[in-house]
């Protein structure tokens, strides 16, 4: 009795806070991406309905390996599609009917073209996640681009200068598009056949997950994006798209799995049952040494390179593991077989990635030329929502999945604040000088109403994470987003090569559209 009075008094207490939050942020000017995202009396809407039926849909398929020469051309389209989840028939988007997208191959240095065609009932475009490529193709609506409106198509151009996984998904209303299954992979295969260890099998896995409620996916809004507090945590794990993903490989045989988190907001630590990982590269190739771990933390946006040695015959899970309990994701099934690999156990210290990163360690100890903060609107109710003690929040459980559940573009902004200036989100940008190279510094703030990872992606370079609360880091890798955790801050070195408008925001989809972003004009 006294849990559902105390219960009762937080919803009370909560609804006053979302109130008095909407009032306040509604008086103040939304942020110019934001601004496509709701209706406008023209009635110049980027999502007109959210359309939940399935008739006359064909069933998704999985997602299937394409090569794509230099120079070439390849068509992609989005389109409705049936996706069976957790027993329901649910109305989802594939590219080329596929949950995940196509996995396009391309060799570094090639330039392709990408002509995509709008089939979906609502506009979109194709961000390509940690191309450093030309601007214009970003895919970013207002800035780089203008939306594909449905039935319309439009050419991209991509190159492909580094070697890795990459991703593409898209840039309006990612919180919608990209949950409901627009995602895909991009692996550049590298000049140097050398490049990376010799395996037996390689492996691309997108970790996500979706909120199913009352057989469907928990509806989402038209005209404002939802569960902003939080982001929209799933309650079904999903494996390339499936609950039931399964692998099969033989005694003996090295697998090299390549890593992507496409959910709106989890955070997943992919482990394999009864098995050590190789932790060989992330967003943009290899570390600069090998080193063997338990679990891999992977934040939307992500990607991590991993390596496994499968000795022992039988079956194995793949987990996403939490300090609260094992999530099973999927399986492997090693097959009783003669296969040997010798060269697991050895460490490569790659001395290619040495000796790039090295010509950047003049800076290494120098002042941050910028300083952000990652909060919270602070004219909300101080107490009410406040996330676990856990510097990454696995879950929204208890009266923070109320709050969550409340919470929206109308009632909650996510803010990049400049500490220098004290400017905010899309008020903040930066000229930046091509070739320049720039220390930057964010604290995420464990003093704000709802304290909460954040994965900061910059789009269009590259950069070094130099050191997390203040310790060095020792093994650096090339990335394009960062996971920040809680109450930390972290030292960034940004190679900025590449000249263009350039966005840098929070890859939670739901905090993207309340408002977390940032620019840089590279000139």
């Amino acid at each position: 009795m006294a849990i559902g009075k105390q219960f009762g008094i937080l919803a009370v207490i909560a609804l006053v806070f979302l109130g008095s939050c909407t009032n306040s942020i509604q008086d103040n000017q939304m942020p110019r991406d934001m601004m496509s995202h709701v209706s406008s009396e023209d009635g110049a809407t980027k999502i007109t309905s959210f359309e939940r039926g399935i008739g006359g849909l064909e069933t998704a398929k999985n997602s299937q390996i394409v090569v794509v020469d230099d120079e070439k051309t390849y068509q992609l389209s989005s389109m409705p599609v049936i996706k069976k989840i957790d027993g329901n028939s649910i109305r989802m988007y594939g590219y080329n009917g596929q949950i995940p997208g196509p996995l396009i191959k391309v060799k570094q240095g090639s330039t392709i073209y990408v002509n995509f065609t709008n089939n979906a009932e609502f506009e979109t475009t194709i961000h390509w996640h940690g191309l450093r490529h030309d601007f214009k193709f970003d895919g970013v609506d207002g800035i780089s681009q203008g939306p594909v409106k449905s039935g319309e198509s439009f050419l991209y151009k991509l190159n492909f200068p580094d070697a890795g996984i990459f991703w593409y998904h898209p840039h309006i209303r990612e919180d919608l598009e990209q949950e409901l299954g627009l995602y895909g992979n991009i692996l550049v295969e590298p000049k140097d056949e050398n490049y990376f260890n010799k395996v037996d099998k390689e492996v691309t896995l997108f970790l996500d997950d979706l909120l199913i409620e009352n057989n469907g996916a928990v509806p989402f809004d038209a005209k404002k994006s939802t569960f902003t507090l939080m982001g929209r945590f799933g309650n079904v794990m999903l494996l390339n798209g499936n609950e039931d993903y399964s692998l099969s490989v033989n005694q003996g045989e090295v697998v090299r799995f390549y890593l992507t988190d496409s959910a709106n907001t989890r955070p997943f630590n992919f482990k394999i049952e009864g098995h050590k990982l190789k932790l060989i590269g992330s967003d943009i190739g290899k570390y600069e040494k090998e080193e063997f771990v338990d679990s891999v933390i992977i934040s939307p946006g992500e990607r991590y390179i991993v390596e496994a040695l499968f000795d022992r015959e039988g079956v194995f899970s793949i987990q996403h593991k939490t300090p609260q309990k094992a999530h099973n994701l999927g399986k492997i099934n090693v097959i009783k077989s003669n296969s040997k690999n010798n060269n697991f156990d050895k460490l490569r210290e790659n001395n290619d990635i040495k000796s790039d990163i090295g010509k950047f360690r003049k800076y290494f100890d120098s002042e941050p030329d910028f300083e952000f903060e990652l909060t919270l609107s602070q004219n909300v109710m101080m107490g009410v929502g406040m996330g676990t003690s856990d510097p990454i929040e696995w879950e929204d459980t208890g009266h923070s999945e109320m709050m969550n559940r409340m919470s929206d573009t109308n009632n909650v902004k996510w803010i990049i604040k400049d500490r220098k200036t004290g400017k905010e989100n899309l008020d903040i940008m930066y000229d930046i000088k091509k070739g320049d190279v720039k220390k930057i510094r964010i604290v995420n703030d464990k003093n704000t109403m709802h304290p909460m990872q954040h994965p900061i992606h910059l789009h269009g370079q590259r950069l070094l994470v130099l050191r997390i609360n203040g310790k060095q880091n020792d093994n650096s890798v090339w990335k394009d987003t960062v996971l920040i955790p809680s109450g930390q801050s972290i030292d960034l070195l940004v190679d900025f090569s590449n000249s263009g408008e350039w966005m840098m925001h929070c890859h939670i989809a739901e905090h993207l559209e309340a408002g977390m972003m940032a620019m840089f004009n590279v000139v």
